[in-house]
């Protein structure tokens, strides 16, 4: 032999090596179970005895099973022959055997023979021989098949250490050959459940950094979870970067675990920024979570650790040891500082400390949340008019009247100089912008917004003619309507008038616009102002829709009353939108926590979608300007059937729908839970990568299940096994589901 035969027989030697080593890892000949006789591309018939079924610990339902023709103990395995590899099974129930018919016969004498003697058993040795006791414990066993274990080498570097690959089918079976079946020992299973691609890990590095993978909790195959099978304590964990830019579902009745799972992943996700492995780059992802029962931003009793202390994820900054020494210092020293003025400083010293990690908003304030942010807007602000108007719109969206109809037509865009002629068509322009602005100014006020201030000017807005058309107004007959027309042409003739005083002069201001001498007046205004280049240029008619529209709302007390049911999102000491406010601090890589649990259904709705939609416009923006650092959001909603659109809804240009379609794309990732699969948007489902399903009652909803992965091997237990936090589990690192017992949620 050469130097250069002696130099590959070595290396095939020690490959060898390594590849008894990852056969002995995942192959114990003590956990023999039985012998598989049957076999196509989809399922596998294994015949078990009941020695070794009571050896392993038993073989529960959905349980992990191995086959293979290798005997992990031989010296001379080359991971390059086809033998070389494992079948990974699961167990699904019995199969029939061709005695069974005969088997049966002979329990069923037995039994007979020792039936009324209740010490006995008729497979005791008294009442049956050794033999035919052997021969009847033999039964089969229906396992489907998940997919091929087996080993390869590194394309980039041969002399690297071989791959462990997986497969989700099988390549080529041999109907005649006998592979011998083993149940993984929990060092085997753990390496088995918690297995991802190599080319996946690869990925993670390459987008992020980062390879971090947390514990979720343990395997558990059945609701009946005795102890001592040998499987307790077997880990498994997540890649909390699988999440990222990606669709996450979380399925299941209330109270079976679906907010304990939204906490570990969300907490998970947030220690990205202090990664344990020092080759794993800190990440700081920015995560939003709208909380309709207020479960993660206050402290409740359900999330109790083993002390009896109450939990919240809002706290989960405590779980940085320098910060809490920090923040607890501080309010140390608050406590005992008698000056106001230091006490202010230590306060905002610990507000700055907290809100740089976790933000909580909400509508109202909360006693045991000092710093929760008001999710609130001043309406009357020129910047939040339009913010405004929209979130007035979604309150009446589904009025069919014909005045809501125009009403929602109306948009408050400020008249831009650079796009008009001349100054005089501008300023005409502005005039009538600024009497839209001033009518609906006031009828936010008649809808109970507060204003900032009592009174207002209105010098200038109003035309002299038209006022004195309105307070000489009198035909032959007076009314009422005669009385406010009057009334209010004296009140616009005034300098400075109150918020209250101009809702009924707008209602007057309405009925004028209907009489004979309005259309005599407008006429006049129209032929005046047609040549004319000072004020108004423009040649229209005195009151253009938009303006009829605003005046129109005044004359019914459901409009007054529909666009008050969102006065509670109104403030006068809140100037920015907390929309914009919301995407600094994701931008920031903070976790924000919004508790809608004291608003109303359809406020939380119309705030989550202002939310969601300045996220999607902003990353939007960010990815066409071609920007290298796009921030990952990651959006969690609870009781998302409350807020996505139902399953049958198919409008695209919905923003949920348009976040799960093009949310990856530009780095936003959802993830949501709900009792109902069936009550989530199609597209939504399709595009959802990461699942956590606990108990579901009826088929309606399981069948709707079965539709994705292999979830329908697990569709009878996921009816009937009502444990809380026992999930079934598929997630983008993973190839296949994972029975899982999650852990619980502590700080």
């Amino acid at each position: 032999m050469g130097i250069e035969d002696i130099v590959n027989a070595r290396k095939g030697d020690d490959k060898k090596v390594e590849t008894k080593q990852w056969f002995q890892k995942l192959i114990q000949t003590s956990e023999y179970v039985g012998d598989l006789y049957s076999i196509n591309y989809e399922t596998t018939r294994v015949i078990i005895h009941d020695f070794y079924r009571e050896k392993v610990g038993g073989i529960p339902s959905l349980s992990f099973l191995i086959a293979s023709r290798v005997d992990p103990n031989s010296n001379d395995i080359n991971f390059k022959n086809e033998d070389s590899s494992f079948i990974l099974l699961r167990v699904m129930d019995s199969a029939a055997l061709p005695q069974d018919r005969e088997a049966e016969r002979i329990r069923v004498e037995t039994a007979q023979r020792i039936s009324g003697e209740t010490e006995k058993h008729w497979d005791d040795v008294g009442s049956m021989d050794a033999r035919t006791k052997n021969l009847l414990g033999f039964a089969g066993v229906q396992c489907r098949i998940i997919g091929t274990f087996f080993l390869e080498e590194n394309e980039q570097n041969p002399e690297a250490p071989l791959n462990l690959k997986f497969g989700s089918d099988i390549s080529n079976y041999y109907p005649n050959r006998g592979l011998k079946v083993y149940k993984p020992n929990e060092k085997a299973l753990e390496h088995i459940v918690n297995y991802t691609d190599p080319s996946n890990l690869q990925e993670h590095i390459e987008k992020y950094g980062n390879t971090e993978k947390v514990k979720l909790g343990h395997v558990r195959y059945a609701s009946t979870n005795r102890k001592y099978q040998k499987i307790d304590d077997v880990p498994v964990y997540i890649y909390p970067a699988d999440l990222l830019s990606q669709k996450s579902a979380l399925f299941g009745m209330t109270r079976t675990g679906k907010s304990n799972t939204t906490k570990i992943i969300a907490k998970s996700v947030f220690e990205l920024r202090t990664s344990e492995n020092k080759n794993d780059k800190p990440l700081r992802i920015g995560q939003i979570i709208f909380d309709p029962n207020g479960e993660y931003a206050n402290e409740n009793i359900q999330d109790k650790d083993g002390t009896g202390n109450p939990n919240a994820l809002k706290n989960i900054w405590r779980k940085d040891n320098s910060l809490k020494l920090k923040a607890d210092t501080l309010k140390v020293s608050f406590k005992a500082e008698k000056d106001s003025d230091k006490k202010k400083k230590i306060w905002n010293e610990i507000k700055f400390a907290v809100e740089n990690e976790v933000v909580t908003y909400g509508i109202l304030s909360h006693p045991s949340d000092p710093f929760r942010r008001l999710m609130k807007i001043n309406f009357y602000e020129d910047e939040n008019l339009q913010i405004g108007k929209e979130i007035i719109d979604f309150k009446i969206a589904e009025q069919s009247a014909q005045y809501f109809k125009n009403f929602k037509q109306i948009a408050f865009k400020s008249p831009i100089e650079s796009e008009y002629e001349n100054n005089s068509e501008y300023q005409g322009q502005l005039t009538r912008f600024n009497r839209r602005v001033l009518v609906y100014r006031a009828l936010l006020n008649k809808a109970g917004f507060a204003p900032p201030n009592r009174t207002v000017n209105i010098t200038g807005v109003f035309n002299a003619d038209l006022r004195n058309a309105m307070t000489s107004y009198s035909p032959a007959r007076f009314t009422r309507k005669v009385g406010l027309i009057n009334a209010a042409g004296q009140t616009l003739g005034q300098n400075n008038v109150s918020w209250d005083a101009l809702a009924q002069t707008f209602e007057g201001l309405f009925h004028f616009l209907s009489t004979a001498e309005y259309n005599t007046f407008n006429q006049g205004y129209i032929n005046s102002h047609r040549d004319n280049e000072t004020d108004d240029a423009t040649g229209e008619g005195w009151a253009e829709a938009d303006l009829e529209s605003l005046l129109e709302m005044f004359n019914y007390s459901k409009a007054i009353n529909l666009v008050g049911g969102v006065n509670i999102q109104h403030t006068i000491t809140i100037g920015s939108d907390y929309a914009q406010d919301i995407y600094s601090d994701l931008k920031e890589g903070k976790l924000v926590i919004i508790d809608q649990s004291s608003g109303e259904p359809e406020l939380n709705k119309s705030s989550a979608n202002r939310i969601m939609w300045n996220i999607f416009r902003e990353n939007q923006k960010a990815f066409r300007n071609g920007d290298d650092n796009i921030p990952e959001i990651l959006v969690y909603l609870e009781e998302a059937h409350n807020i996505l659109p139902a399953g049958n809804d198919l409008d695209l240009s919905d923003i949920w729908v348009r976040t799960a379609k093009e949310g990856s794309k530009y780095r936003i990732g959802m993830v949501y839970a709900t009792q109902e699969v069936s009550s989530i948007q199609k597209n939504i489902l399709k595009n959802t990568a990461n699942w956590f399903i606990s108990h579901l009652n009826n088929t309606d909803e399981t069948k709707e299940l079965c539709k994705y992965y292999d979830f329908a091997d697990f569709e009878p237990s996921i009816r009937r096994a009502q444990d809380k936090g026992f999930l079934r589990v598929k997630t983008l690192s993973n190839l296949f589901v994972i029975p899982v017992q999650v852990d619980r949620f502590e700080v």
